[in-house]
């Protein structure tokens, strides 16, 4: 399994013209083949009166299942460029559909390949793509004596504190990714001379999200 990768948490959606043609790229996250083809077959009843719909997609944790179309353009010209520009980013999870509309001149081999390629480019500037990381939530409990030493380890390792409750004690909340888990408990117990408790929480994998940390679904 493997530990980071990127993903799509929201797609978009981009436009380019090259020569009259029409190129709308649509990205989308997914999590299954399934999702896949039914994005795929979504997009194409959008943009039913259009010449061609291809696409690309990549499924799975270590990017098992990759598929590509054509979709009635010169073989090669399109869901492979597309596929390329995906793998290229290193995205993980992930469909587009490139639509175009014929404007009337023909771009040759080259030229689709160009467009197709910036057709995707364009749909991933206008995505919101994260780092999917493995890891889990550690709750650390101490007395106040401890919480300064505490903070400056976290601070350290650039560690966010996603939660703070105030009682007799102060319980922390914190996302470690599976790296982090071991070293970190042990220079918090150093550093508290083992007096802060701590209590790691269930396996999630989680992203950095418009500068916070979350748990992803």
């Amino acid at each position: 399994m493997a530990l980071e990768y990127k993903i799509v948490y929201t797609g978009g959606e981009a436009e380019i013209v090259e020569k009259k043609s029409r190129f709308i790229a649509t990205v989308s996250p997914v999590k299954t083949e399934e999702e896949a083809l039914a994005f795929i077959e979504a997009t194409k009843k959008k943009y039913w009166n259009a010449r061609h719909n291809c696409f690309a997609y990549i499924v799975g944790e270590q990017q098992e299942l990759m598929r590509c179309s054509d979709d009635g353009e010169p073989n090669g010209t399109a869901g492979k460029p597309m596929l390329d520009v995906l793998t290229g980013a290193g995205l993980h999870q992930v469909v587009v559909v490139v639509t175009r509309y014929f404007g009337g001149t023909l771009l040759g081999t080259g030229g689709l390949v160009r467009a197709y390629s910036s057709s995707v480019q364009a749909g991933l500037a206008s995505s919101q793509i994260v780092t999917r990381i493995s890891g889990s939530k550690l709750q650390i409990t101490t007395d106040y004596t401890g919480l300064g030493k505490i903070q400056y380890i976290l601070g350290e390792s650039g560690i966010q504190i996603l939660d703070t409750q105030y009682t007799d004690q102060v319980v922390l909340e914190v996302l470690l990714s599976d790296e982090q888990l071991a070293p970190v408990q042990a220079e918090i117990t150093e550093g508290t001379s083992g007096q802060a408790k701590m209590e790691v929480g269930e396996a999630c994998f989680f992203a950095e999200v418009d500068g916070k940390e979350q748990v992803l679904e």
